[in-house]
């Protein structure tokens, strides 16, 4: 049971509204909250510009952002070089690297060399197709890293070395 106390501020209160209107001829207003323009009267969590995002969008926007585009186009098509090139090829070759818009390859043997570069038109059309980022605008095929024989104690000027290898 509320106490004689509590009803002291309501009654004061009351009789002070009550005075007001006699002498005035206004009553008291209560103060109105000031509301958001932006507030419609419902609460939308996820209104709009605040709907959530997958991840995969929002790291294809921050790799557009931060320009890493062609490089992740470029290791990704080293990485899936087996796929793009056969498993067979891919057996005798692997990717080395890309400078200057070219795809270095090395071959294990001068023959495979020879058959990369007559399937390089094929390759190319592979790679513009799934790595369209990347850059690539040529690929260049080498043999074996083999030892020199230009320099040493043993070496003989001459015409040099001819396919030892594969």
């Amino acid at each position: 049971m509320p106490s004689p106390k509590d009803k002291r501020p309501a009654e004061a209160m009351a009789v002070y509204e009550h005075f007001k209107f006699v002498f005035t001829g206004t009553r008291h207003r209560t103060r109105k909250k000031r509301q958001d323009p932006r507030d419609s009267g419902e609460s939308m969590p996820y209104g709009r510009g605040r709907e959530p995002r997958g991840l995969g969008d929002v790291m294809s926007a921050l790799t557009v952002q931060l320009g890493w585009d062609s490089n992740l186009s470029r290791a990704e098509l080293m990485d899936n070089w087996i796929a793009l090139a056969g498993e067979e090829t891919a057996k005798h070759s692997t990717p080395i690297a890309v400078e200057n818009g070219t795809l270095s390859v090395q071959c294990e043997s001068t023959a495979w060399a020879t058959q990369l570069r007559l399937m390089r038109l094929e390759i190319m059309k592979q790679i513009a197709l799934r790595y369209p980022d990347a850059g690539i605008e040529g690929i260049r095929f080498v043999g074996p890293n083999v030892p020199s024989f230009k320099r040493g104690p043993r070496s003989v000027q001459g015409r040099g070395v001819r396919d030892t290898y594969g």
